[in-house]
């Protein structure tokens, strides 16, 4: 079954289930802007790196897109399970790990015709991005960077927890606007922001995106991309809607949360008690 939340699902904001399908949208994200602005323009995934010490994804608990985790080994002396020696099997060396190497996908839109300029910038922002530490210090400074440039930025927040990170000033939108999301688009050479911003019970925005000189904006529905993120990944199955949204929800939300479960548990009843049909109409 697709979605059952009309905007962004609160479950996938959890930090163990953010990072799986956060790769995954930027992929399906560019790949539906790229048929719409071929031949002039190409899209393509670019990654942002930084370096990250191993400790402070122990201490916290901001998962990154790409982490490596190390568990010391017990004895049989310690309590644990005695493990049979394999033969022939060298000893390796044990390293603990120091610092991490994080990847983080974002869209290029690139200009054939001015020797593949970077027109637009999209970013999909992820925990790291929010809180304080190298991995929202590398985002400000690339952000920094194309706001004073020739290239547009587009950021799309579907994390309710955390810092205000888009370009557009906290203090433009918090008390103006009810929301728990905003997509923030900034045209280069401008000092206009185009802000959507959404409520969870919303549905998520399709947004113009913008490309050199007088070239109309191709349209990006984020929903579409989040859906197929979704299902790609089996999201339904693999997230326990019967236990409380972590992060947590407002109490009337989680009310209005288990009513929109309790629906689909409704509907997937009523489909699995319904005979099957051949082409004839005829119960088989």
């Amino acid at each position: 079954m697709p979605l059952i939340f009309p905007g962004m699902d609160p479950y996938l904001e959890n930090p163990a289930i953010f990072p799986g399908i956060h790769g995954p949208m930027v992929t399906y994200l560019r790949d539906q802007i790229a048929p719409r602005i071929r031949p002039r323009y190409a899209a393509s995934v670019g990654e942002r790196v930084y370096v990250e010490s191993a400790s402070r994804w122990q201490d916290h608990a901001i998962i990154p897109d790409v982490w490596v985790r190390h568990t010391k080994g017990r004895s049989d002396q310690d309590g644990g399970v005695a493990v049979a020696e394999l033969p022939e099997v060298d000893e390796p060396i044990v390293l603990e790990a120091q610092d991490l190497e994080i990847r983080q996908p974002y869209i290029e839109i690139l200009d054939r015709e001015s020797n593949m300029r970077v027109v637009t910038v999209i970013e999909l922002i992820s925990p790291s991005n929010k809180y304080a530490g190298p991995g929202r210090d590398s985002y400000v400074t690339k952000q920094r960077e194309v706001l004073h440039s020739d290239t547009h930025l587009v950021e799309i927040d579907l994390l309710r927890r955390g810092p205000h990170v888009v370009a557009i000033s906290e203090s433009s939108t918090v008390g103006r606007y009810d929301y728990d999301y905003l997509v923030c688009v900034h045209r280069a050479h401008t000092t206009r922001f185009e802000v959507y911003p959404r409520s969870i019970r919303q549905k998520l925005p399709c947004i113009r995106i913008p490309l050199a000189g007088n070239d109309p904006d191709v349209r990006l529905d984020i929903r579409a991309a989040l859906e197929q993120a979704y299902d790609a990944g089996s999201y339904e199955q693999r997230i326990d809607y019967a236990q409380p949204c972590q992060p947590p929800l407002a109490d009337d939300v989680q009310a209005w949360v288990n009513q929109l479960v309790e629906r689909r548990n409704e509907a997937r009843q009523a489909e699995a008690s319904t005979p099957a049909r051949n082409e004839h109409g005829q119960v088989v």
